[in-house]
């Protein structure tokens, strides 16, 4: 959530900041509920002053031994008066609160200006492009050598579903366990989350109210439950409503989980394949750090992203995206891209991204700096990486003539086997 000092202090500022995002602030209806919320603050403060000189003044007249009916029957209309503006205050305060929901984070300084992908900046490309003829996508591939089921999934579940079988399974349990070894090796606390979260935590990184349509919601007792999009969910709230002490920052957290997604609004859109799933599995890294860390932090958390593709020998490059291509939440992102043969381009297989205090605002989640006062850390996260995409790009990029797969040399171990027959 942006800071509302933001808005009153330099207005203009981040308006146009927000306008590089496409984004157009109604400053009509920011400045009408601002002065509403003043006004009814400065009544408020008039009031508590009226009720204490009169509840001084019924005092004096009792400790007199003076009739003070007249003065209580005031301090009682006062008491009314206030209890229906706090009513009101309540209901501008939760409408403020909305308003502020629904602006997007304000794009750093170092991000470039453009409104769709096509104007992100690749900053580095890593790793040698296989020579293939012809070659065959992950479809044909997993479906000839018996790994993947899509036409049974459907019969389970419908479109954008899949089964893994065989060496197809055991290939994404070495992915998440090579993964997982990984990035706690590079220190990383790994974390196994719930998968089903309250709205208090979809609101607190940002996915409510404005993404509901995206997200899978169950009835639970009185309310619901939403399943998580990501791991960032869960382990981003760990801490909310909670100080954390300034010496464990910066906090690192690594997690495996399954993520849901509805996709509203991508149908047409990768539906061949695993590209684009309602199910899928990721390997997530998420990281809490003082303001002062947290630009180094995300040059570390996509540094660590990229190990995995180079140690599984798959080449990539890394994008830093436009202010018009970013998530709603993120004033900085980089996407790492794995390179597809079938498709003979680039495919997002990361999303690397720092959030500044936006989350932290909303989750309430602060640190107790050198001079004692809490202050909002930055939050920051990525995938490490998106499994079924990273099993996409070995079956691609490792396919041989005869339509086996080759076995990256460092999942060997995990997987038994170097050759997927």
């Amino acid at each position: 959530m942006l800071d509302a000092n933001l808005l009153r202090n330099d207005l203009d500022a981040v308006a146009a900041r927000l306008a590089e995002r496409g984004y157009t602030l109604d400053r009509v209806r920011y400045q009408e509920l601002d002065q509403r919320r003043r006004a009814a603050l400065q009544e408020a403060e008039a009031l508590k002053a009226e009720r204490n000189r009169v509840s001084e003044e019924v005092g004096r007249l009792k400790r007199a031994k003076e009739n003070a009916d007249h003065l209580i029957a005031q301090q009682r209309e006062v008491g009314d008066q206030l209890k229906a503006l706090e009513a009101a205050e309540r209901e501008i305060e939760a409408a403020f609160k909305d308003f502020l929901a629904g602006i997007p984070n304000p794009p750093h300084a170092s991000v470039p200006s453009g409104r769709d992908e096509h104007a992100n900046v690749e900053i580095k490309r890593w790793g040698q492009i296989p020579s293939i003829d012809a070659a065959k996508d992950h479809v044909e591939l997993g479906t000839t050598l018996g790994i993947l089921d899509l036409d049974r999934a459907a019969k389970i579940s419908g479109a954008r579903f899949s089964v893994l079988k065989g060496q197809g399974a055991k290939l994404e349990r070495a992915l998440i366990s090579f993964m997982l070894d990984r990035q706690t090796g590079a220190g990383y606390t790994e974390v196994i989350p719930p998968y089903l979260v309250n709205a208090e935590s979809m609101y607190g990184t940002g996915q409510l109210p404005k993404f509901e349509q995206d997200l899978f919601k169950t009835p639970h007792g009185d309310g619901a439950l939403y399943l998580i999009p990501t791991a960032e969910v869960p382990v981003t709230n760990l801490y909310r409503d909670e100080i954390l002490a300034a010496e464990s920052l910066p906090l690192r957290h690594c997690a495996f989980t399954p993520c849901f997604r509805s996709e509203a609004g991508s149908y047409g859109k990768d539906t061949k394949g695993i590209i684009r799933q309602h199910q899928f599995h990721k390997v997530e890294l998420v990281t809490f750090a003082a303001a002062e860390q947290a630009e180094a932090e995300l040059e570390r958390l996509t540094a660590d992203a990229e190990a995995i593709l180079e140690a599984l020998g798959l080449p990539y490059r890394r994008m830093l995206l436009c202010t018009g291509d970013m998530g709603f939440s993120s004033q900085k992102t980089y996407d790492l891209e794995v390179w597809l043969p079938s498709q003979n381009t680039y495919r997002e297989i990361s999303s690397c991204s720092w959030f500044g205090d936006f989350q932290a605002r909303r989750a309430n989640i602060r640190a107790r700096g050198k001079e004692g006062k809490p202050a909002f850390v930055n939050t920051l996260n990525g995938s490490g990486l998106a499994v079924g995409r990273t099993w996409v790009a070995i079956l691609e990029n490792y396919q041989q003539p005869d339509g086996s797969i080759r076995v990256p040399e460092v999942l060997q171990p995990y997987v038994g086997a170097a050759v997927i027959r």
